[in-house]
């Protein structure tokens, strides 16, 4: 086990896709964001568009995720489904 980063799904609306993405926990939200950003850029051959704001929200309760909070202070742990809106 990982015990620095935590496995999520990140269903992505705008490619149509779920992604199984390894994220850290000592990481802000908002830096989660950008780096989600920039792997799914990389991921769908530039069909992504980064240039996009986004937040995440929990797939199950519909909760948006506050940018500043760190990961490990939020309710996201391994096997978590969110979405990236």
């Amino acid at each position: 086990m990982i015990e620095n980063k935590v496995l999520v799904r990140v269903n992505v609306p705008s490619l149509e896709e779920k992604y199984d993405v390894y994220i850290p926990v000592n990481r802000k939200i908002s830096n989660v964001i950008k780096m989600l950003k920039a792997s799914l850029f990389e991921l769908s051959q530039g069909v992504f568009n980064s240039n996009d704001d986004y937040l995440i929200y929990n797939a199950s309760s519909g909760d948006m995720y506050d940018l500043n909070v760190l990961v490990r202070d939020t309710d996201i742990r391994n096997g978590t489904q969110v979405i990236l809106l």
